[in-house]
């Protein structure tokens, strides 16, 4: 089953990929692999995600983290295919958040978990999962990966 039917089978559609909001690339491909910019969750390029991690319900931050780690499969999609991941090596989340939170594993793990539903064994990788006071836009959070791809 390719992943984009498995994406499908989960009701997954890849969004419109966004045009960088800054001065950057939204992926540089060296040496087998794939670095994706950091993404925030939007859909079509409209933030659905604002404000500090610990202001709503975890599951509503999982969601959050799970919309950013699709974005970076647009990207991964729009620059070798998806078919083309041998595994994805590294995911980085970065969560808005105040001072005593401490579950930021765990608005990442929104976007762990999807990638292990969507790659299997290929989609288990190391992680950082770190608090911020606040990124752009205001978004809840920001993840990006680092993918290797198929030769």
């Amino acid at each position: 089953m390719s992943v984009l039917d498995r994406l499908k089978e989960l009701g997954v559609e890849l969004p419109q990929s966004t045009p960088p909001a800054a001065v950057y690339v939204p992926c540089v491909r060296a040496n087998g692999f794939l670095f994706t910019a950091g993404q925030t969750p939007k859909v079509n390029g409209v933030l659905q995600y604002r404000g500090k991690a610990d202001a709503m319900p975890i599951e509503e931050a999982q969601k959050a983290a799970r919309m950013c780690a699709i974005n970076c499969l647009t990207i991964v999609n729009g620059n070798g295919g998806l078919d083309n991941v041998e595994r994805i090596v590294k995911v980085t989340g970065f969560v808005n958040c105040g001072l005593d939170f401490t579950k930021q594993s765990q608005v990442i793990d929104g976007a762990s978990k999807f990638l292990g539903e969507v790659f299997g064994e290929k989609g288990a990788h190391a992680r950082s999962a770190v608090g911020v006071a606040s990124l752009p836009g205001d978004a809840t959070c920001e993840v990006e990966m680092i993918v290797q791809m198929k030769e």
